[in-house]
């Protein structure tokens, strides 16, 4: 084969564009570092702020006709037809010791269906979806109420400082207080 044409063969001219490419090309920019988000609903009950994981929240109702079911815990709120669906409505803050929640406009109803327990929580706000890198974790307040233990499994602090508590719906729905409704 003749040397001028082996020079100018494909093969050459590819590993020839490859050279002046690396001698010509720019730097990529910096990778950023990854922080991972950890996302959920939040909620407040009285002056706490709490946020649930997405997957434990089936919903989010506005407060619905209820009706009463005799002989159960003063923390039942009673029965709502959902779409063709009873739903049992209890009062989280009730539940959890505090005072029975007030019905506001505010007010809003967490569905659950976590293994079988289906159910809804009234509680007195509903933010969202709320965001929160790894680097806001802050561990379980040292002055939690002792009600509140079984439940909350972490918290988060805000650019705002305000304290997250993390709340387990799925604690919540294996707890067999929870499970004990009649009064």
């Amino acid at each position: 084969m003749d040397a001028r044409l082996e020079q100018h063969s494909p093969f050459r001219i590819l590993l020839e564009l490859e050279r002046l490419g690396r001698a010509h090309a720019a730097e990529l920019p910096a990778q950023e570092e990854h922080r991972a988000l950890w996302e959920g609903v939040a909620f407040r009950l009285g002056t706490r702020h709490f946020v649930a994981p997405m997957r434990q929240v089936a919903e989010m109702l506005k407060y619905p006709e209820l009706s009463p079911v005799p002989r159960t815990r003063s923390w039942v709120r009673g029965l709502a037809n959902v779409r063709g669906n009873l739903l049992p409505v209890m009062d989280l803050s009730a539940y959890l010791g505090d005072l029975p929640a007030g019905v506001t406009r505010s007010s809003r109803v967490l569905v659950i269906d976590i293994d079988g327990v289906f159910a809804g929580l009234l509680v007195d706000e509903v933010f969202g979806m709320r965001h929160f890198q790894d680097d806001q974790q802050s561990g379980v307040p040292a002055d939690l109420p002792s009600t509140l233990e079984p439940y909350v499994t972490d918290s988060f602090r805000d650019e705002r400082g305000t304290t997250w508590l993390l709340f387990s719906m799925e604690a919540l729905a294996h707890h067999p207080q929870f499970l004990k409704v009649a009064g």
